[in-house]
């Protein structure tokens, strides 16, 4: 990893120098252990804060539209950002959907090898005894007063890391590693598997004991790249959707309306889990609609700029049969 970490800067700092970039956003160590923290980093920042572990769990894609919007007052602005497969496929997306230009945007894709749950180790140890913590190719050590302990790395990821199947991003301007991951590679997760193979009623009792955890902070929607909207439909007074209250009913309201608004565009990042401070499993939700549109359309969201998505497309031989033969 200390490899990398020293090629990203080197790269930066050319591109500093060339003008090509006229911000950065990347990863910096956090102040806590285990984690890391968005950095966004000018040419005269220091770069040596820059970092990349298994840590980097921010799917940054999500500033880019503030970003580019903040720095357009130029004729020619470019914003540089590190891009793991997932957040590249965000990017593409925004993109797609008009919210940046292709020249906005200088995109060093790097191969994942699978980001670690920090929630995992988290409930083995105490976060405070932790002194040190270093990595190697198969384990995270963490250092103690009094010892220390290993752990796995292939065993406490993200369950979307477990599952991802594109870790190299697909469009990039420049790629870090050898397009090579170390993370298992299966299309979808035992537990969303099981759950769509449950009864309709089964599933709604499920969503709605999952949702009576929601404290409607919507962090989930402020950590998505899709969610980029000036005023959410959750806050509109005209016209006015649902009340804004922690009733089950707005809640669920809420819910369905964005995870919908995820079909054919949500790319399975787990940035709305990771964000969550309640742990609403809304992947469960999220990932259902991930492989319905796959299944149905054959379609996985942001591989490349030409493909439109499925829900701005019509064919005659499209599956109609929630139409006319509903369950």
């Amino acid at each position: 990893m200390k490899s990398i970490e020293s090629e990203i800067k080197d790269l930066i700092k050319k591109l500093f120098s060339e003008k090509k970039i006229e911000v950065f956003i990347g990863y910096e160590n956090g102040t806590l252990p285990l984690r890391t923290t968005p950095y966004f980093v000018s040419p005269n920042d220091d770069l040596d804060k820059l970092a990349w572990n298994r840590f980097c769990s921010n799917n940054l894609a999500v500033y880019l539209p503030r970003v580019v919007a903040k720095k357009k007052g130029g004729n020619s602005c470019k914003v540089g950002i590190l891009c793991k497969g997932c957040d590249s496929r965000s990017v593409v997306g925004l993109i797609k959907e008009k919210q940046l230009s292709r020249n906005d945007v200088f995109i060093i894709g790097i191969v994942c090898p699978g980001i670690i749950d920090t929630k995992k180790i988290l409930s083995e140890i105490k976060s405070s005894d932790i002194e040190h913590i270093d990595e190697d190719d198969e384990n995270i050590m963490v250092k103690f007063k009094d010892g220390k302990k290993n752990f796995r790395k292939k065993d406490h990821l993200y369950e979307c890391c477990i599952n991802c199947e594109f870790t190299t991003p697909f469009v990039y301007d420049t790629l870090i590693g050898d397009g090579k991951s170390s993370s298992n590679t299966i299309t979808s997760s035992q537990k969303v598997a099981e759950f769509s193979a449950k009864s309709r009623q089964e599933r709604w009792q499920i969503f709605e004991q999952e949702l009576t955890k929601c404290i409607r902070c919507y962090a989930c929607r402020n950590a998505c790249p899709n969610c980029y909207c000036k005023e959410c439909f959750a806050e509109q007074t005209k016209p006015k959707w649902f009340s804004v209250t922690n009733d089950l009913s707005d809640i669920i309201f809420y819910h369905i309306g964005r995870i919908f608004h995820q079909a054919g565009r949500c790319v399975d990042c787990g940035a709305c889990v990771r964000a969550c401070p309640m742990d609403v499993d809304l992947r469960l939700f999220t990932r259902m609609l991930v492989d319905e549109v796959k299944e149905r359309f054959g379609y996985d969201p942001g591989l490349n700029f030409e493909e439109a998505p499925p829900l701005t497309t019509f064919a005659s031989d499209d599956k109609q049969e929630f139409i006319t033969e509903p369950s």
